[in-house]
């Protein structure tokens, strides 16, 4: 690889926060690097893997305090992401996943997020698209469903899952359309689905898993139209942001770290690569050349807005409103739309070396195109923050 050089385009500030949890990557390397090939064939991270980000704390930093995390920054854990990415993208991809689901520890109850979070130091994992139903009942709610993408659940204790929520059958309904919950349950409880044969991302391990009538209590559930605001005060909080304005810097961050190490990869390779009937590296082409200083400032563009929408979710968290929303929308979109721009070009410029499985270019391809499939790196997200400029009113989806 070629050596890092301190330059004007890679300098990040960084703070003593994020040097300490960088720091934190930079120790379980080694062992990252060691098993990140045998995951990919196995389709799970393995223990040994999931033990090392344990022991340093990677899976509770984005949890508070109070329940045992490091309640870090938000641009802290994204150079944690990125920085994980840059090494292996599932391990990042099920990092931010718990990253994320760890928020809801803001909005469940003490008692139950100190159950989850801090009793427990395996991952909290699960679907939070609402293909289950949960009947009400006395004292909670009978849950059933089958939910896919439960990245990292072979080493989780608890899942979630978000179900639509039933009356005697019926489909209750909010003031914002159905009623949607979502619901913890211990390992135990679900029965999982190996389905996970997949383009990238293959040792996330993201099998499905069913539900069938199990009972869950109100303390362990967290209503859905809660998630879109910051969760209420509390000695406890760690964030105060909302579920939906937090979530996108983890899918996102992904995206970018694999966007830097096809980068990094990609310079290796033109400094070292003759083409075929060629009498010079590729380095030496004026079109890698010019297309390599594209893909640099792509990356460097990217980070700097991801930086920058970290900031004012960071400030603006309680009070940005669909503003804040937008502009952390259209950051990540553009992070995910760059990034693939990024790989893309790499993957093409380094030649048919890239077409074997033994090149990091061609799992950085299957990586990145995997991870933008995410909902919150939807391409859709351009077209509704385009509508809420010109009209003021900002969707979801049409």
């Amino acid at each position: 690889m070629v050596e890092a050089v301190p330059r004007l385009l890679d300098r990040v500030p960084t703070t003593a926060e994020s040097q300490e949890w960088l720091a934190k990557v930079e120790k379980i390397a080694p062992v990252i690097e060691q098993f990140r090939n045998d995951n990919e064939d196995q389709r799970v991270t393995s223990v040994d893997t999931l033990n090392a980000v344990r022991e340093v704390g990677l899976h509770r930093m984005w949890v508070s305090r109070e329940f045992g995390g490091g309640q870090v920054g938000i641009a802290t854990g994204s150079a944690v992401i990125q920085a994980l990415a840059r090494l292996d993208a599932s391990v990042a991809w099920q990092v931010g996943v718990q990253g994320a689901i760890g928020r809801l520890s803001d909005y469940l109850p003490d008692e139950t997020s100190r159950e989850l979070f801090a009793d427990s130091d395996k991952l909290v994992v699960g679907g939070v698209n609402p293909s289950g139903v949960a009947e009400a009942v006395e004292g909670g709610f009978r849950l059933s469903g089958k939910w896919s993408f439960a990245s990292g659940s072979a080493h989780a204790d608890w899942l979630v899952c978000a179900a639509r929520v039933t009356d005697d059958g019926q489909p209750r309904q909010g003031e914002s359309g159905p009623a949607i919950r979502m619901l913890f349950l211990p390992r135990s409880s679900v029965t999982f689905v190996d389905d996970w044969h997949t383009l990238g991302l293959r040792a996330t391990g993201s099998v499905s898993y069913t539900v069938d009538d199990v009972f869950v209590g109100d303390d362990h559930t967290v209503d859905g139209v809660a998630m879109h605001a910051a969760p209420l005060p509390r000695h406890s909080r760690a964030y105060g942001i909302s579920y939906y304005d937090f979530g996108p810097f983890t899918s996102s961050s992904t995206a970018l770290g694999i966007a830097q190490d096809a980068l990094r990869t990609f310079k290796d390779v033109a400094l070292r690569k003759t083409p075929t009937g060629g009498s010079s590296t590729l380095a030496g082409s004026h079109v890698v050349q010019d297309r390599l200083a594209r893909m640099e400032m792509s990356v460097h563009s990217s980070r700097i807005l991801l930086a920058h929408a970290a900031e004012q979710a960071t400030e603006h968290g309680a009070d940005g409103g669909d503003e804040l929303t937008s502009l952390i929308r259209l950051t990540v979109a553009t992070v995910a739309e760059n990034a693939c721009q990024v790989v893309d070009a790499a993957h093409q410029f380094a030649g048919t070396g890239s077409l074997y499985t033994t090149s990091r270019l061609e799992r950085c391809l299957r990586d990145v195109r995997s991870a933008v499939k995410h909902i919150t790196l939807s391409h859709s997200h351009f077209e509704m923050v385009g509508q809420y400029l010109l009209t003021g009113k900002l969707l979801m989806r049409r």
